[in-house]
């Protein structure tokens, strides 16, 4: 009888510590989590920030944080931690006790290893008592969105004829003077025009006193990325990398052509990650620091894969272009130069707008070796 006495005292007090540490173990437990960017560069590092806070009297003996991150994070010292990673995402789980009426703040510095665009929704909550008895689990909803531009190279790592249309473009900003912009008054000098005599200046010094102009609008150019290996591809990308080295040096292209005062734009033939809701896959030429971030989402956005023809792209520009606008320079960043991307192009430069047409690095050096 004492046995069975003390048996059923044992299940009781488990009963009792598995209501009480179990089935309510979640209760009064909240989990946040947050980045110290919203956006950055490949390569660089980030600090993900995770709160775990217990917020009532009774102790949690054991709690598992367990989620789905972008396999593109590269963390750094683990040891809290255990990573099951794959080629897309990496599954992170955490086990730890939570006395009462604490709160745990814990980072984690991670490296984003790839440009894209990346979506982080819910994790999984998971705790228990001390013998597992009960083990409610729950949802937890942690939205975030980080958004990695492509690495920004150097500009001496982009192919010669990339840096020589760059150099064409910054020479013709200068080439010839805007009648409708003055900059102030220059002595006469044979073969000026009698309208361009400042009269009232010329009085004033006792010499003949001609307008000076201003030169030219800044040259606006439009970066166009084709995806596509070959006139023939269907599906996605093989070629991963090349695509990505081909962002890049757009990229420095596009900050390159800003930071001289120039005007510079964006748009593809690739679909939008399915993350990228709300970005954009075609950006206007803009001007100054500002306009860079938006080109560097547009290239963010990009996924390994042709959306339409790059044909058909170039045919929607001269469309475009149709309708009335600013003369443009088009750099047409393309692996392959077919019949109809030809057509497509004669006819955005019978429009007047300039086309220069580039292949990307990896298919610079492919052809190299091909040759070789």
């Amino acid at each position: 009888m004492a046995m069975l006495a003390l048996l059923a005292a044992l299940a009781a007090a488990l009963g009792l510590q598995g209501l009480l540490l179990g089935r309510w173990a979640l209760r009064g437990v909240r989990v946040e989590r947050s980045f110290s960017a919203t956006a950055c560069h490949a390569g660089e590092a980030i600090e993900m920030v995770e709160t775990i806070e217990n917020g009532k009297r009774l102790p949690v003996p054991w709690l598992r944080l367990e989620a789905m991150l972008p396999a593109g994070l590269s963390f750094r010292g683990t040891g809290q931690m255990s990573i099951s990673a794959g080629s897309i995402y990496q599954n992170h789980a955490s086990l730890f006790a939570l006395p009462p009426r604490v709160r745990i703040i814990r980072r984690h510095a991670a490296v984003c290893a790839s440009r894209g665009v990346w979506s982080m929704g819910t994790a999984t909550l998971t705790g228990g008592d001390l013998f597992g008895l009960f083990a409610p689990s729950v949802k937890v909803e942690l939205p975030w969105r980080l958004i990695v531009y492509p690495e920004l190279t150097g500009m001496e790592q982009l192919p010669e004829s990339w840096l020589r249309w760059q150099g064409e473009l910054e020479v013709r900003r200068w080439v010839a003077e805007d009648p409708f912009v003055t900059s102030g008054v220059r002595d006469y000098a044979p073969g000026d025009a009698m309208n361009r005599i400042h009269w009232k200046a010329s009085a004033r010094s006792a010499g003949l006193q001609v307008h000076r102009y201003g030169h030219t609008a800044n040259p606006r150019a439009m970066l166009l990325l084709n995806v596509e290996e070959s006139e023939t591809m269907w599906g996605r990308v093989n070629d991963a990398a090349g695509l990505e080295e081909a962002l890049r040096c757009a990229a420095a292209s596009a900050a390159e052509l800003l930071r001289r005062g120039l005007g510079a734009g964006f748009a593809h033939n690739a679909l939008l990650a399915e993350e990228a809701a709300g970005l954009p896959d075609r950006v206007e030429p803009g001007y100054g620091g500002l306009a860079l971030e938006p080109l560097l989402e547009a290239m963010a956005a990009v996924a390994p894969q042709a959306r339409v023809p790059f044909h058909e792209l170039l045919r929607q520009e001269a469309e475009r272009q149709e309708q009335g606008g600013e003369r443009l320079d088009y750099l047409l960043i393309t692996a392959h130069e077919s019949a109809r991307l030809r057509e497509a192009a004669e006819r955005l430069s019978a429009l007047g707008h300039g086309v220069t047409i580039v292949r990307p690095p990896g298919a610079v050096a492919k052809r190299r070796r091909e040759t070789a």
